[in-house]
């Protein structure tokens, strides 16, 4: 596994992350006022320079319009979703599409494909990123999917060092799939999300490491509020 040189990873619960890296703080889907597993001390922020929206369900987005407000960092998400922010008020947003790029400070985010359903968009508007840092270090966020062929695609032009998948089945893919995308994406090191929230979602890490015992891959699975750095 590749070292990720100083980059802090904090797992919020569910899918939401806080990272912490080139002199910026980024949040991925901004769920933690009524996140049930979400410690309280973790949902107020110093700063924010940068969010990103996978989809506009609640469980990703319902505190994107206060945190915006209050930080006014650069709001990354599908151009529909983008436009619904920009509505309510939420200044400096780029919305963009699957394949395309933007750079804020030292961060690349890509906007790849991913398979769910999303509030405001009647497609298809669900997607994950690869984010690429300063010293190089790559994290692909899935974003709620199950797994499809074109992950194998993420792997081979991104070669991302880490990847965030979602195994709590029932809304996401469960470990089985999860472990197939691992092989898909080619990646050394996954870590788990999208699971233990509420008791639908049943995918575990240790079922996980099971279906990857084969493959040579590490799974790191983190407490939430436990940061990898």
């Amino acid at each position: 596994m590749k070292l990720n040189n100083g980059i802090r990873l904090t797992w919020l619960g569910h899918s939401t992350f806080k990272i912490e890296a080139d002199r910026q703080t980024l949040l991925i889907d901004p769920w933690v006022t009524n996140n049930p597993v979400c410690p309280d001390a973790l949902k107020t922020f110093d700063t924010l320079d940068v969010i990103l929206i996978t989809h506009g369900h609640a469980d990703h987005i319902s505190d994107a319009v206060p945190l915006a407000k209050e930080h006014t960092p650069t709001v990354v998400s599908i151009v529909e979703i983008a436009g619904w922010l920009g509505k309510q008020g939420v200044e400096n947003t780029i919305g963009m599409n699957k394949g395309g790029t933007v750079t804020v400070g030292d961060v690349k985010a890509t906007m790849v494909s991913a398979n769910h359903s999303s509030s405001f968009t009647e497609e298809n508007g669900t997607t994950g990123y690869v984010i690429e840092f300063g010293n190089g270090y790559k994290i692909y966020h899935a974003g709620d999917t199950n797994v499809f062929g074109d992950m194998r695609i993420i792997g081979e032009i991104y070669q991302p060092d880490l990847a965030l998948l979602p195994i709590g089945d029932h809304f996401t893919m469960g470990p089985r799939e999860a472990a197939y995308a691992a092989q898909l994406l080619n990646v050394p090191a996954i870590l788990p999300i999208h699971y233990g929230t509420f008791p639908l979602l049943t995918g575990t890490p240790e079922e996980l490491r099971k279906l990857t015992a084969s493959q040579n891959v590490e799974v790191i699975s983190l407490e939430v509020g436990e940061t990898l750095d």
